[in-house]
């Protein structure tokens, strides 16, 4: 985390947090969702506005992190704003190196490690489950992942998209914890 979010945080630890106006999509590409764009409508059916800027892209993979539930989000100085993720929370990029290995790098461009498990799901979707945690392999890295499956040995195993969050402990569309009922005062 930037030291200026950890500054922030300290002077101002009592920001509400935000819900619903940042998504991730399989492409690994953030959006801003603005009111009127979720009235519209869930992420991913309406995205929003596609965030181009590279400070800004780069200081939210910076600052992107889960909370204890799984519910990922980006550290906005004192705000936590909460990550609305189309598929998982990290999306992978996989290249092959010279030496015949394959280097998978997250959408924050943080090394992914070790590959643990790998599943297709119904929509034929590839997710790795990595050292970091699970991620979807873009489409775009497809032809890639394939030549990785091959040279490394990977057997993906069918698997059904709804029952990932849960077996990998992550939250797709956080949601802010009701409040407390108000109690009548007593007379």
């Amino acid at each position: 985390m930037d030291e200026i979010v950890k500054a922030a945080l300290k002077k101002w630890p009592n920001v509400p947090y935000s819900y619903d106006w940042l998504g991730l999509d399989a492409r690994g590409d953030w959006y801003l969702r603005d009111a009127q764009t979720q009235q519209a409508g869930t992420f991913p059916q309406v995205k929003g506005s596609r965030i181009v800027h590279d400070k800004l892209k780069d200081f939210i993979c910076r600052n992107y992190e889960a909370d204890e539930q799984g519910a990922w989000f980006f550290q906005n100085g004192p705000q936590r704003v909460y990550v609305v993720l189309e598929a998982a929370p990290w999306v992978l990029g996989i290249q092959a190196q010279g030496d015949g290995g394959f280097r998978i790098e997250t959408h924050t461009g943080r090394e992914a490690g070790q590959v643990t498990d790998t599943w297709l799901d119904e929509q034929g979707r590839l997710f790795l489950a990595t050292d970091i945690g699970l991620g979807l392999v873009r489409s775009l890295d497809m032809a890639v992942a394939v030549d990785a499956i091959e040279a490394l040995g990977w057997t993906p195993q069918d698997v059904a998209f709804d029952t990932l969050p849960q077996r990998y402990g992550y939250v797709l569309r956080p949601v802010a914890p009701a409040k407390p009922a108000q109690t009548a005062p007593a007379t």
